[in-house]
């Protein structure tokens, strides 16, 4: 195990902002730190970089107690939202800082500086400055300089946050590939559910400075642990458990609200056994995939997924109707208030 969390806690005030946390993650692993805004998960970074003490509880990494361990002593590598370059230095003067740092010998930068250009597929761009490359090359120049010193953890907090979605999309795929190369044992802080599921082997799913749930991304949408996951990761449709929608069908309703996912909605033009009557309000072009905003007749309204083949079997038009079903549906029991 590389990095142990043990009880640890933070309060900022009245605000908890961790609460008991207890988390495991294995060595060269990429784990990601997932939640909306005040969630915990960068004042849990902080902590395991040691930027933010614990009030109570212990980090341990590499086996080692690092709870009041020193930064430097950590052997961490950070890497932020904003490049943070320095602009009067090269690409190749701003990764070899690190190693200028810890005194290196001048064969050892070198050497590492021009194996980290190639590594980020920059080999090219060396002599240049900051302000003459793009956001996305900038970002990839942030991690060069991370990987520098050979970190034992790789911090990334919110890293593509700064960038436009293509961008982001792009650099999701480069930093997947380039930890799979460099094995390094990584921790990415982000709200972006699809950057989270894209590049994690595990996702750590926060709210309120507590972990929901830890699993793989197919584990956490198909087999989420609480009603907060299932909202959080990926569209769904809440709907009361007395819904016309689940009369006619074998859903568990012991619990106020039901959880559809809008791709668990079938849609037909013909009546079926368990189908109920509903109305097109909106329809939406997504691409690859439609989105049918759909009014039942009791006045709820759910969300439709179709593929484009669906949708021109179909044809759908705004006023017509329809008849919906869900195909499979969630409740939580478990977390119903009385």
């Amino acid at each position: 195990m590389e990095i142990l969390v043990e009880n640890v806690s933070k309060q900022f005030g009245n605000f908890i902002a961790l609460d008991n946390i207890n988390l495991e993650i294995a060595k060269g692993s990429l784990v990601t730190l997932l939640g909306p805004s005040g969630s915990g998960k960068s004042t849990l970074l902080r902590a395991i970089a040691g930027l933010e003490p614990p009030d109570t509880g212990k980090i341990w990494i590499s086996g080692k107690d690092a709870t009041y361990q020193s930064v430097q002593d950590r052997k961490i590598g950070f890497v932020f939202q904003h490049y943070a370059l320095f602009k009067h230095l090269t690409i190749r003067e701003n990764i070899a800082f690190g190693l200028n740092i810890r005194k290196a010998s001048k064969n050892r930068i070198k050497a590492r500086v021009e194996e980290l250009l190639e590594l980020i597929q920059m080999a090219g761009f060396g002599d240049r400055y900051p302000s003459q490359l793009s956001g996305g090359q900038r970002q990839r120049v942030a991690l060069a300089r991370a990987l520098a010193v050979e970190p034992e953890v790789l911090l990334l907090d919110e890293p593509f946050g700064a960038l436009d979605a293509k961008v982001r999309k792009e650099l999701r795929t480069w930093l997947r590939r380039l930890h799979d190369e460099v094995g390094v044992t990584a921790i990415l802080v982000t709200h972006d559910q699809e950057e989270a599921m894209e590049v994690s082997d595990e996702i750590v799913v926060m709210n309120k400075g507590q972990i929901e749930q830890v699993g793989t991304a197919a584990e956490i949408y198909d087999r989420p642990a609480t009603p907060f996951v299932m909202s959080f990761i990926g569209p769904v449709n809440v709907l009361p458990s007395n819904a016309r929608l689940f009369q006619n069908n074998q859903f568990d309703t012991t619990s106020p609200e039901v959880f559809l996912r809008p791709h668990d909605v079938a849609v037909d033009l013909s009546p079926t056994a368990s189908g109920v009557v509903a109305t097109v309000s909106r329809i939406v072009h997504l691409g690859w995939e439609i989105e049918a905003e759909l009014t039942l007749e009791d006045g709820q309204q759910v969300r439709a997924v179709l593929s484009r083949e669906k949708f021109d079997q179909l044809k759908l038009e705004p006023q017509q109707k329809v008849y919906v079903k869900p195909k499979k549906a969630r409740a939580f029991p478990q977390y119903a208030t009385v």
